[in-house]
């Protein structure tokens, strides 16, 4: 019963911090509205870690679609034939470990009605939750000075690990997106 009640507690701590986070800074003194047009940054995607069980053509093909089509929305076209793109698109696909501490008390004592107090003892139970989050960060740079004028990032919480494809291309829109939602910075 207490490792039930310790699960269910644990379920509803995660679940509460499945919103993604996210994060954003930029150049206040850009023009963003005189933006256009992009290109990528070779290399388009970078990972971090350089992990070959995270690293994937496929992963990289859902990134760039995602990204493609939020600039899309925005009003960024892909810069067409030779010509020179306003804005030179990268992004960073970083999972990292994290550990969360969760105490979980059982027991204690009840207040009656004259003000005695019975029950048993109280017990905390800390335990150690480990978990993976992703986050994508977009990162977009001046094509004729090449300085950082965007940073958007968004992480989520990988609940399912190792997701499927389906999950993946999911997540990874979903991310995308919110990485990208306050973008052109108003």
């Amino acid at each position: 019963m207490l490792r039930r009640l310790a699960l269910l507690s644990l379920m509803v701590l995660l679940s509460a911090c499945q919103s993604n986070k996210t994060s954003l800074d930029y150049d206040a003194s850009r023009d963003f509205a005189a933006y256009r047009s992009w290109a990528w940054q070779e290399p388009a995607l970078q990972y971090r870690p350089d992990d070959p069980r995270i690293k994937s053509d496929l992963t990289e093909q859902r990134i760039r679609q995602a990204v493609a089509g939020q600039l899309d929305q925005r009003g960024l076209r892909p810069v067409q034939g030779n010509s020179k793109a306003d804005l030179n698109v990268q992004t960073y696909l970083i999972v990292e470990q994290r550990q969360q501490q969760i105490t979980t008390n059982y027991g204690g004592a009840w207040g009656g009605y004259w003000g005695n107090y019975w029950g048993g003892p109280m017990y905390n139970e800390t335990r150690s939750v480990d978990y993976k989050v992703a986050t994508i960060q977009v990162d977009m740079f001046d094509a004729k000075d090449g300085k950082l004028v965007w940073r958007g990032s968004a992480e989520q919480i990988m609940n399912n690990y190792p997701p499927s494809p389906s999950e993946r291309a999911e997540a990874i829109q979903k991310t995308v997106t919110n990485a990208l939602s306050n973008y052109p910075p108003r």
